[in-house]
């Protein structure tokens, strides 16, 4: 069993950075690809950026690309995700995701575990 815990979550003004982590213990994600989604209220779970479990290929929404990057330190199992300039339509709860030898893949069910999210809020 895989447990994610996500952290780096806050209330920051518009324009300004966080930086999400995602992190496992007694289990590496070295054979996992990893993923990010965020869910506004009242909204689904959207993807936001994924990365393959080689670490060689990523994904973005068109929304986040050129502000958000993806990586991974499988040596400290870490996913991390850096947000900057932050945007008020970027407000949701962030979930990290993984999957077994997950390439990239963009849909909610095909991933097997979750964290429990971690509220970012973009104030105006």
């Amino acid at each position: 069993q895989v447990q994610l815990v996500e952290s780096g979550g806050g209330m920051v003004q518009a324009g300004g950075s966080l930086r999400l982590s995602c992190t496992t213990s007694g289990h590496t994600i070295s054979t996992y690809g990893m993923a990010w989604f965020r869910q506004a209220p009242g909204k689904e779970r959207d993807i936001v950026a994924t990365i393959s479990w080689t670490g060689r290929s990523t994904y973005y929404i068109d929304s986040v690309k050129g502000r958000f990057t993806i990586s991974r330190d499988s040596a400290k199992n870490t996913v991390f995700l850096q947000m900057n300039s932050l945007k008020p339509e970027d407000t949701a709860i962030y979930y990290c995701a993984a999957a077994p030898f997950a390439l990239g893949e963009t849909t909610a069910s095909r991933y097997n575990y979750w964290g429990q999210g971690t509220q970012v809020t973009v104030s105006s």
